[in-house]
C-alpha cells in the first residue's frame, strides 16, 4: 500500500495520542498543528486506513465511531454503561488464544478484534435502584 500523506498524518496522530478518538477530534488536531485536511478528508483517510488493517474502529455507546491504531499486543475491550455512556476498558482478552486456535485451523489473519458488553455501571445500578 503506497501511504498518502494524509494516512501518515493521521497514523502519526494516532500513534502519538495512544488513545481512542473521534474523526472530528482527529480533525481539530490536525488542524491546530497547521494542516489544511478537511473533515471529509479525515473521514475517507480513516476509512483507508482501516480497510488496511492499520486502524481498528469502535462505536461507542453513544454511536460515536473512535479510532486508534491497532495494537496486536494490548487491544482493551470495554464494559459500556447504557444508561449514561460510560465505557470501561478491560484489560485482559478472554478469547486470545481460542481465536488463535480459530483462525489458525481456517488459514485466517486477524487484524483485529474487539468485544463489547453492554449493561448499567454501578453509578447507574444504584441511581436506579438496581442494586
Amino acid at each position: 500500500m503506497r501511504t498518502t500523506k494524509n494516512q501518515k498524518l493521521i497514523l502519526a496522530l494516532l500513534e502519538k495520542i495512544n488513545t481512542e478518538i473521534s474523526a472530528q477530534e482527529i480533525h481539530f488536531s490536525l488542524r491546530q498543528q497547521g494542516s489544511s485536511t478537511g473533515l471529509a478528508t479525515v473521514y475517507r483517510t480513516l476509512k483507508a486506513l482501516h480497510q488496511e488493517g492499520l486502524i481498528q474502529e469502535r462505536v461507542s455507546p453513544t454511536g460515536e465511531s473512535l479510532y486508534s491504531v491497532i495494537k496486536h499486543e494490548h487491544h482493551p475491550h470495554h464494559l459500556n454503561c447504557v444508561s449514561c455512556g460510560e465505557s470501561i476498558p478491560l484489560n485482559d482478552c478472554p478469547i486470545d488464544q481460542q481465536l488463535h486456535q480459530w483462525c489458525e485451523s481456517q488459514n485466517f489473519t486477524v487484524y483485529y478484534h474487539t468485544l463489547e458488553f453492554f449493561g448499567l455501571c454501578d453509578r447507574c445500578q444504584q441511581e436506579s435502584g438496581k442494586k
